[in-house]
């Protein structure tokens, strides 16, 4: 039992850890996109990269090798949180996976419905409807962290269960989605791939490089394929064994997790977010500002999310399905539903695909919406519980 509550507070300082370094490297970014710098940020996001072997190649931007490679490493740990989740972690258990799945699954309808009514009359502009149904777990569980002890743990529980439930839609609306025209060569070869993944996992292969090895290929296979790359370490992860029989008390799953934790919360995310948070603010006109792409991003956030989840766990408690976390109001709860319109990365990646097979380019728009969005839920989710904790502190005494 200590050995999991260790973990999971071990989990949350990372996390928070990781929100700080987040918003450290998308204000750099800020500052060299709207200064002399701007440029050279340009230039280096842009700057070529290729490998090859003999006939086989990959020539990619800098800023397309760390969205379609370095994010895959961020995938593949969400792949493998999930899995101990299911094993043995929130959603190992029915009764407390109800409330937040709701949540969750309101989180996501509601922000898209209102993105899709405002730009109902662009097809181009339709492509980014899942933009603003994403939350980012790390800047939301770092301002949650600010606030001290005075959070019930429960909510802190609630908001990361909540946000895993939150990866899975993203995951699930990327595969179906966001794909492009499908080589069947390649896609046949990342299905090789998970047939010798799966092989491996039935022979009880317990040592963590030949899975890696073939998550390569899988991942090659699948930039190739037009299903996106990032996938790959979902998938991967889905065949790590999570016990080894021969020693019980080693787990792949959580060995691997580890390993990855500190690498992608301190250095892949903040890369992410450097190369792909930068707004030129200095030549923003207003027809920009109020251009229905990032106005629908800032209202799904800002409004969609607090409204969908507040109604969709509502309805959980009327029925008598769900209930509150324990310690925890429903002003509680709206300020951390406010928290979860934070949508930064996984918003900034999802936007990233949205528009790049329209042929138009709608970044500047789409990142805007999610950068003030962002920044206005962060505001009020801190607002919010501020007020209701100190209340429930007053009355407790």
């Amino acid at each position: 039992m200590h050995t999991v509550v260790d973990q999971f507070k071990r989990f949350l300082q990372l996390e928070s850890a990781s929100g700080i370094i987040l918003l450290f490297a998308a204000v750099l970014a800020l500052i060299a996109s709207n200064t002399g710098l701007n440029n050279f940020y340009q230039q280096l996001i842009d700057v070529p990269v290729a490998i090859s072997v003999g006939s086989f190649a990959i020539a990619k931007p800098l800023l397309l090798w760390i969205n379609d490679g370095l994010m895959a490493l961020f995938f593949l740990l969400v792949g493998l949180e999930l899995k101990r989740e299911f094993y043995e972690g929130e959603l190992s258990e029915a009764s407390k996976i109800v409330m937040p799945g709701l949540g969750a699954i309101g989180g996501m309808i509601a922000p898209a419905a209102i993105y899709a009514y405002i730009n109902w009359d662009s097809s181009i502009a339709l492509q980014g409807w899942a933009i603003p149904a994403a939350t980012d777990i790390a800047f939301a569980l770092g301002i949650l962290m600010l606030l001290g002890n005075r959070v019930p743990t429960s909510l802190k529980v609630f908001l990361v269960t909540l946000a895993i439930f939150d990866d899975i839609g993203a995951i699930i609306i990327i595969a179906l989605f966001y794909t492009a025209n499908l080589s069947l060569t390649a896609l046949f070869t990342a299905i090789a791939c998970m047939m010798v993944l799966f092989a491996f996992n039935r022979r009880r292969i317990y040592d963590l490089t030949p899975y890696l090895l073939v998550g390569l290929v899988m991942w090659t296979a699948l930039l190739k394929s037009g299903v996106h790359a990032t996938l790959a370490g979902v998938l991967l992860a889905m065949f790590i064994p999570m016990r080894d029989a021969k020693n019980p008390e080693r787990s792949p799953v959580k060995s691997l997790e580890h390993d990855l934790h500190g690498m992608v919360a301190m250095v892949v995310l903040p890369i992410f977010a450097f190369a792909n948070a930068g707004v030129p603010f200095l030549h923003l006109t207003m027809e920009q500002a109020v251009h229905p792409v990032p106005f629908g991003i800032f209202l799904g956030l800002v409004v969609g999310k607090p409204v969908g989840i507040m109604v969709m766990c509502g309805l959980g408690v009327l029925l008598k399905i769900a209930k509150l976390p324990e310690g925890a109001s429903w002003v509680n709860l709206l300020g951390v539903s406010f928290l979860c319109g934070i949508g930064f990365t996984m918003s900034l990646f999802i936007g990233s695909l949205a528009f790049q097979e329209t042929g138009v380019n709608q970044l500047l728009d789409e990142r805007l919406g999610i950068l003030v969005g962002s920044i206005v839920s962060g505001i009020l989710g801190i607002l919010v519980l501020k007020f209701s904790l100190k209340k429930s502190k007053v009355a407790s005494s």
